[in-house]
């Protein structure tokens, strides 16, 4: 029990260390002068007021950068400052003069200590408040509080003026140093007079030069955030029609894949149900077609399924099950359409080939998609030419349409399929009434020379 209350203690004492270690040493200070209890409270009044920093040293909202409060406690510490130079005596002036009181370096301190607090909201009249009593300061005998206080304002000039007033103020900072170094030159007599330059150089040429390399700096930041954020929108952009992409290929592969098949199987399961009176070999063969639609569906929707699960490592790859239909099986899709009661016509001109897994499986779904449609919506046959030429290959599915209007009722989307699927491979497609009927042309490049 001893040993643990030992160690117990000194852990509470390192943890007490490390706290301490964590406050900011003036709290330390602080607190070594001031009664801990009465420290906490005079600093949880001041946090709730929001003038004092909280515990992670956060400065006030009203205090954070940018803000028109943190201008107004610059400029009032600069004039603080400027006053105490000032009350220290005459000897701290640069060129005294005994004939001018100490009150009347006041009001040329006051104002530049008003364009410090203008640096943000007004860059230009505070500059010309800062030169005008710069001006009025040195004609009385050119106090360092009003000079050192001018130099922030022409720091803070370049940094948040516009940019053709840093430019100016750089040409002018080195006209007055060049003026400077000939009159000093001039006035002495000898080249020990250059160093009439030096004050020009710290109160004008530094602070110019300061704010320019901040400024580039920050606007160098600027950009590169810009164009940060530029990247990031356009990635988000080229996702998102990555994501629109594949949705309409996914989209297109589960109307050909099921909707193709399910109109046969509602084709005949409507005409059993509404033709009464139907033999036995009649009701057996729109079965027989309703479930080799069936199985043929569920075979197609299942590798479409596969295509989008992760591949299993030594198995067959989806993608090529998916697009394993093509052009060369044209015979079982025409059988299967003739089952379901759809004389078909079928011609191959040219001499077959073979073709790219794109071009043939377009080609195939568009065949099967313009026989669907003639068997819904047609008078029962159809007339499909597939010709081959040496740089594309044309399907041409053309049937009579039937009168009335009757047949099952579409949405759109298997042209919009039909069209989609041409287009993604640089082709030609053409859907509409002709001769009477309805027509299909896919012209789709094969990529070999004409």
């Amino acid at each position: 029990m001893r040993s643990g209350s030992a160690e117990g203690w000194t852990r509470s004492r390192a943890q007490a260390a490390g706290r301490t270690r964590r406050r900011p040493a003036v709290l330390v200070a602080a607190r070594a002068y001031v009664g801990s209890a009465q420290l906490g409270r005079a600093r949880a009044v001041l946090e709730r007021l929001g003038v004092w920093w909280d515990r992670a040293m956060r400065p006030p909202p009203w205090l954070g950068s940018g803000t028109p409060g943190r201008d107004l406690v610059l400029a009032g510490a600069s004039l603080t400052g400027g006053l105490a130079l000032l009350s220290l005596g005459s000897h701290l002036a640069i060129t005294p003069r005994t004939d001018v009181p100490t009150a009347a370096f006041l009001p040329s301190l006051l104002a530049v200590s008003v364009a410090v607090g203008l640096r943000r909201v007004a860059a230009r009249t505070g500059l010309a408040l800062g030169t005008a009593a710069l001006v009025v300061d040195v004609a009385l005998g050119t106090t360092l509080g009003t000079a050192l206080i001018y130099t922030q304002v022409l720091y803070d000039s370049c940094l948040y003026g516009p940019p053709r007033l840093w430019r100016w103020l750089l040409r002018v900072a080195v006209a007055l140093s060049l003026l400077a170094a000939g009159a000093g030159t001039l006035l002495a007599g000898n080249w020990r007079g250059v160093a009439l330059v030096v004050p020009v150089v710290l109160v004008a040429v530094l602070p110019v030069l300061s704010g320019i390399s901040v400024r580039q700096y920050r606007d160098q930041a600027a950009a590169e955030r810009a164009r940060a954020e530029q990247t990031a929108r356009l990635a988000e952009l080229d996702q998102r029609e990555a994501v629109r992409a594949e949705r309409s290929r996914m989209a297109r592969e589960l109307h050909d894949v099921v909707a193709n098949h399910l109109s046969a199987v509602a084709i005949h399961a409507t005409a059993a149900l509404s033709v009464p009176g139907l033999d036995r070999a009649q009701v057996t063969s729109a079965l027989r077609v309703i479930r080799e639609s069936s199985v043929q569906g569920m075979a197609e929707l299942r590798q479409l399924v596969g295509l989008l699960r992760e591949p299993t490592p030594g198995a067959a790859d989806p993608a090529e099950e998916a697009t394993r239909v093509r052009l060369d099986e044209l015979d079982l899709l025409v059988d299967r359409m003739r089952a379901a009661g759809l004389a078909v016509r079928a011609e191959v001109a040219g001499g077959p080939r073979p073709l790219p897994v794109g071009v043939d499986l377009a080609a195939y779904r568009i065949v099967q998609e313009s026989l669907t449609n003639a068997l819904k919506h047609g008078a029962g046959e159809v007339e499909l030419i597939v010709t081959y030429r040496p740089a594309e290959v044309v399907v041409t599915v053309a049937n009579p349409v039937r009168s009335g209007g009757g047949g099952l009722v579409g949405a759109g989307a298997g042209l919009i399929g039909m069209r989609e699927r041409a287009v993604l491979l640089g082709g030609e497609f053409a859907a509409g009434p002709a001769d009477e009927g309805w027509r299909v042309r896919a012209a789709l490049p094969t990529g070999e020379p004409a």
